[in-house]
């Protein structure tokens, strides 16, 4: 059950679904794991059973915005371990991992390909489209039931911009670019400052204070053009003007002006 204190939009990308699900012995593990992961405010990401070190269970988490602290991973595996003791998915030993996705992360849900529109994706069709599986490019965001990616190195002749569907993605991962880089650092600040405010080991921010949004760009805006003297009015209230207001009211008259 997921806890009544998290936002209703948040509880809403907790429970969207993933595309890839694994199969096997990964999807029992993810039918253990998930509502638990749900329940502590974190979504799961993907399930990873390996033979090192005789036999590895990594899963990847992450909160619905996309990061995970040191803490989140420490957090999910006290929770976690004991629930998996219970179930037994596997018939024997395993090392549990409990990691972030990572920067060049895997894309599994429709609001991740949204989220990172933009950046540099290497795809994996599980059915061809147009004659091919493989795909890399810049994703473009999200249409329907599609994702826009559009392709680099192809031909003059060939249409840079594909529409893959979702439902036919076997794997889809995003290349690690130094763009990438920068945006996964602030993410991270961001969410490193907000754990230390609920935990009260930070001042709260300022009520004007505006948050930083990871998806503006850094760059530097154009400044404004100065405004040129002609553009300026001229004054109205000079000295002069006050002096001859004065002389007007006495019925004094400059006999340097003319009639």
């Amino acid at each position: 059950m997921t806890d009544p204190t998290i936002p209703e939009m948040e509880s809403d990308a907790l429970t969207e679904p993933r595309l890839v699900v694994e199969p096997g012995v990964a999807a029992r593990f993810g039918a253990v794991a998930e509502p638990v992961l749900q329940g502590m405010g974190y979504r799961l990401v993907r399930i990873k059973v390996s033979g090192e070190a005789g036999c590895t269970v990594q899963i990847m988490a992450e909160r619905p915005d996309g990061t995970m602290l040191i803490d989140d991973c420490e957090a999910v595996s006290k929770a976690l371990s004991p629930v998996l003791d219970i179930a037994d998915p596997i018939d024997r030993a395993y090392r549990l991992e409990i990691s972030s996705p990572g920067i060049d992360r895997p894309l599994v849900r429709r609001s991740d390909f949204a989220r990172y529109s933009g950046h540099l994706v290497k795809i994996e069709m599980s059915v061809p489209h147009d004659g091919r599986k493989r795909f890399r490019g810049l994703l473009d965001g999200v249409e329907g039931d599609a994702v826009r990616v559009l392709r680099e190195g192809i031909a003059k002749d060939e249409e840079p911009l594909v529409k893959l569907p979702m439902h036919d993605i076997g794997d889809a991962r995003l290349v690690l670019t130094d763009e990438l880089i920068a945006e996964s650092m602030r993410r991270g600040k961001q969410a490193e400052r907000d754990l230390k405010q609920s935990l009260g080991l930070a001042p709260e921010p300022p009520p004007h204070a505006k948050r930083s949004d990871p998806k503006k760009s850094n760059a530097p805006k154009p400044k404004p053009k100065a405004l040129t003297l002609a553009a300026k009015p001229k004054p109205t209230n000079t000295k002069a003007h006050r002096l001859a207001a004065d002389r007007k009211r006495r019925g004094d008259f400059d006999l340097s002006e003319g009639d």
